[in-house]
């Protein structure tokens, strides 16, 4: 379970730590911005991909190989993207082609590394029995989460006099290593004792990890290897009457937080005045990115269980709360407010986020949960392939430019989600 849980850890960390320095690395490069934000879309585009083919090979190939194949995609792109950069931020690469063969290596990571964690949780569920399932597949799944708030926190403490801006990846290729040795050496080859399925996960994103790592919801008990599945429902789409408006709003809304991910980093240079010394943005974009992290934990973890909250409340008073913190993050001039600022937004999305998918389970009929989930996921993937881009050239026309669209994104899912969405109390009596 140590190996596991650190598995998605580190990979949730690296991801979250590479953010908080690639903003002052594009500034330092004399590159873009909105070219930097295009390297991630590439990666997220190959996620969103590829998440499906690898979740379904690991029931074939193996869990164990999978996870290992993901971890060698993650030390890849870690190791090249860190190499790269130092060349170019050296001055012994040209801008232009640092960035395009860091968008190459990326491509490691958006590939392969979607490869592990439906690995994780099908190696998990088939080796524990129900009774115990949910409680051990929630443990892992927070670590997903855990790794958000780690990655920016650790990433300033890792900038290094040699390696400089790229420590991070040096370090996240390294640990990644580690972790590839302890999967290796220790844990056991595959020998499931339940049937259970690989499902696709979204590529985890600062303040934005949405790992679905849960059990079937089909299975009324636990089900011997080799005993005769139930039929196939009808193929499920996302068009179907009952799911789209949970769809459409997890797609907009999804796409007002990517924005926002996509410029905090730059906003952050720019109000602090840090433009001439890149270097020192690092550690105010790690704290930013912390905060909001936390909060969309304390959200996720907290506010939802504590208040019991049903999908379309979540979902409403989620997307209103990201409303006002993004309105908060575009008038503030210091980092203590865009701290809050951004806290408040990653909180609302922190609610939404959970609730937008959970009413798209609702929606439907328990034969259907594993289609609804690859939906839920490719939706999740699906708004960072375009939206930090995006709402970066955007923000780079003029500030109110970039934010005006996110302010209107969020209102679209309000009025989308006020007159489509059925009320708590018909999903839950339905389902």
């Amino acid at each position: 379970m140590a190996v596991l849980f650190m598995v998605m850890l580190v990979t949730a960390a690296g991801n979250t730590a590479m953010q908080s320095v690639m903003p002052s690395i594009g500034t330092a490069l004399g590159v873009a911005d909105v070219w930097i934000s295009l390297a991630y879309s590439w990666s997220a585009l190959l996620w969103v991909a590829t998440a499906p083919y690898w979740a379904a090979r690991s029931d074939r190939r193996g869990r164990k190989a999978m996870m290992a194949l993901g971890m060698i995609g993650f030390i890849a792109s870690f190791a090249l993207c860190g190499a790269v950069l130092w060349f170019g931020l050296k001055g012994l690469l040209g801008a232009t082609a640092t960035l395009l063969l860091f968008a190459a290596f990326r491509s490691f990571y958006g590939g392969l590394g979607s490869a592990a964690p439906p690995a994780v949780q099908a190696y998990v569920a088939s080796r524990t029995p129900r009774s115990d399932r949910t409680r051990v597949l929630a443990l892992i799944a927070s670590s997903f989460g855990l790794g958000t708030v780690i990655g920016p926190a650790i990433a300033p403490l890792l900038i290094f006099p040699v390696v400089g801006l790229t420590g991070p990846f040096i370090a996240s290729a390294l640990i990644g290593v580690a972790m590839l040795v302890a999967l290796r050496l220790i844990l056991p080859n595959d020998d499931p004792t339940y049937a259970a399925r690989g499902r696709v996960v979204a590529a985890p994103f600062s303040a934005a990890s949405n790992a679905q790592l849960r059990e079937e919801e089909d299975e009324r008990e636990d089900r011997p290897v080799g005993a005769e599945p139930d039929p196939a429902p009808p193929k499920l789409s996302w068009r179907d009457r009952r799911l789209r408006p949970w769809i459409v709003a997890g797609l907009v809304g999804g796409h007002a937080q990517a924005a926002v991910l996509g410029i905090i980093g730059f906003l952050i240079l720019d109000r602090l005045g840090l433009r001439a010394t890149p270097e020192l943005g690092a550690a105010p974009t790690g704290l930013v990115l912390m905060a909001g992290a936390f909060a969309t934990l304390v959200a996720q973890w907290g506010l939802i269980p504590t208040l019991d909250l049903g999908p379309r409340a979540s979902t409403l008073w989620g997307v209103g709360l990201a409303l006002v913190g993004v309105l908060v993050v575009a008038v503030a001039d210091d980092l203590h407010t865009i701290a809050l600022g951004f806290s408040l937004a990653s909180l609302g999305f922190g609610l939404f986020r959970p609730g937008f998918t959970s009413g798209s389970s609702l929606a439907v009929s328990r034969a259907e949960q594993g289609q609804v989930a690859g939906i839920v996921a490719s939706t999740n993937g699906a708004a960072y392939i375009f939206a930090p881009a995006l709402g970066v050239f955007l923000y780079n026309q003029h500030v109110w430019l970039g934010f005006g669209a996110i302010v209107a994104l969020c209102l679209a899912v309000l009025l989308l989600g006020w007159r489509s969405m059925e009320r708590d109390e018909e999903l839950v009596a339905r389902g």
